[in-house]
Parts: C-alpha cells; structure tokens; sequence
C-alpha cells in the first residue's frame, strides 16, 4: 500500500504525517466475532496510553471475574437445568457490564463496550445507554475474512469456541452489521478498524485513532 494511503476507515497510515481519525468522547461500541482483533485492539490503545484501562468494558473479562470462565456466551447444553444456569450467569454478566458503563457515561467518560456486538438487540441495549447520558455512540467494526478469522482463532487456542461457532458469528455479522444498519440503530460514526487482510498490526490500527475522553459539559479535576 502507498505511503499514506487511506484506509476504509478513512484514516492514513500511522507514519508520522497521517490524520487520526478522531472519536468523540462517549460510547464506543466494538463490532466483531470472536477473534476478529477487538481485544488487541484495545489492549494496544492501552499500552499506547490512547485511553485507560478502565475506559474498556470487555464482558469476557467481567465472566472470568465473576465465574473464571473465559469466552462469548454461547448456546447452552441441551440439559435445562445448565441452561437456566447460562441464563443466570450472563444475566450477571451484562448487568455487571451495564453497571460500569453507565459509571463512567455518568462521570462523563469515555467509555469502550468490547464485547462481540454483532447482534441487534445486543447494540440496542447498549444504544440505549448512551442516549440516558445524551453520549454519541461510535462502532468500530472488525470484519476480517473467515479465512483470516478461523485462522486467528487457531492461533489463540481458544477452547471455549468451535470453528462452527466463529463462522456463525461471522455470519451473523455479515448479516445483521453492515456500516448502515449500525448508523439506522444509533450510531453517530461507523468506522473499520483493520487487521491482517490490510496486513495492519494491532498498534498500527490503534494508531489510526484519537479518543476523547471527557462529555462536552464536564470538567473533570
């Protein structure tokens, strides 16, 4: 790729001269399967000091807290009583995640939902957030090929997930989280963040973007 090329998302590549495409400050809502990047995207932001660690909100993160158990929730065992069980604890799970998003709206921060997102009624939950503090919703969509997909997935040894699973939530993705249908449900601003296809490195990707941190109206000391 050219120097300085653009790139879905609109941004340039991070070479010193490039524009960041700039966030504001409010509800940020990551968009992907399991295994797209998400987690390295934001841990990159992190280690860059683009945000603080508590401005991420990862609900695997919030089930290994509350149950040590790592993974998207997923169809439970055909047995109901471990349904009623997965039911429960993922209840928990975004109840948790909900508390801690609305915390930092609330305080007037930015805030990053990584979670996979990829569902409708998943993003209106979290939509809905946003508009009890007036907060600009932004999605970043991770939307790598099934072929790269798959192939991330193998590379992290994920034991909580089939190759089947990931090709449903890509589908569902595919499906049901196009740019528009993102902008239709709330969101201000649709940006790609991209990945091995564009042979982008996590930080090179988190490079590519400025985060606000505070609500307009609020002085933070």
């Amino acid at each position: 790729m050219p120097k300085n090329s653009p790139d879905r998302a609109g941004g340039l590549r991070p070479d010193g001269h490039s524009s960041a495409i700039r966030i504001p400050a409010g509800l940020v809502v990551l968009v992907g399967p399991p295994a797209s990047g998400k987690t390295s995207f934001v841990r990159a932001l992190v280690e860059r000091g683009q945000i603080e660690a508590e401005a991420v909100v990862s609900s695997d993160e919030i089930r290994a807290e509350l149950f040590g158990a790592v993974g998207s929730p997923e169809p439970a065992d055909s047995d109901a009583a471990d349904a009623a069980d997965s039911d429960a604890a993922d209840a928990r799970i975004f109840e948790e995640r909900d508390r801690r998003i609305v915390g930092r709206l609330a305080a007037g921060r930015t805030v990053i939902a990584e979670s996979t997102n990829v569902t409708p009624q998943a993003r209106a939950r979290l939509v809905a957030l946003a508009r009890r503090f007036d907060a600009p919703v932004t999605a970043l969509r991770f939307a790598p090929d099934v072929a790269d997909l798959l192939q991330q997935y193998a590379e992290r040894g994920r034991t909580d997930l089939t190759p089947a699973d990931v090709r449903v939530y890509a589908a569902v993705m595919s499906r049901d989280a196009g740019a528009d249908r993102l902008r239709s449900e709330g969101a201000a601003a649709v940006h790609d963040v991209p990945g091995r296809r564009r042979s982008v490195t996590p930080a090179e990707a988190a490079a590519r973007f400025a985060f606000g941190r505070v609500l307009p109206g609020y002085h933070l000391t």
